[in-house]
């Protein structure tokens, strides 16, 4: 059922001047922002989670060895 809530400006929507609405609520669209956050905190936690695993990883036994003979 539609009804009118308050003037509006002619066009689309509009019936001799007034705004319709319908008493159904339209499904929310996500909002543009909301992608691009998701998107940004995946990428942020993939790069920590990368950066981790570095820093954890060990130092092979030749690398210390010729790290050694610079001293």
């Amino acid at each position: 059922m539609f009804r009118s809530t308050r003037p509006a400006v002619a066009g689309a929507g509009c019936l001799g001047g007034l705004a319709l609405t319908s008493d159904k609520k339209a499904p929310e669209k996500p909002r543009k922002g909301t992608v691009a956050h998701s998107k940004n905190r995946d990428m942020g936690s993939a790069l920590r989670s990368v950066y981790q695993k570095t820093v954890e990883e060990s130092v092979p036994d030749d690398l210390l060895s010729l790290l050694g003979k610079l001293d």
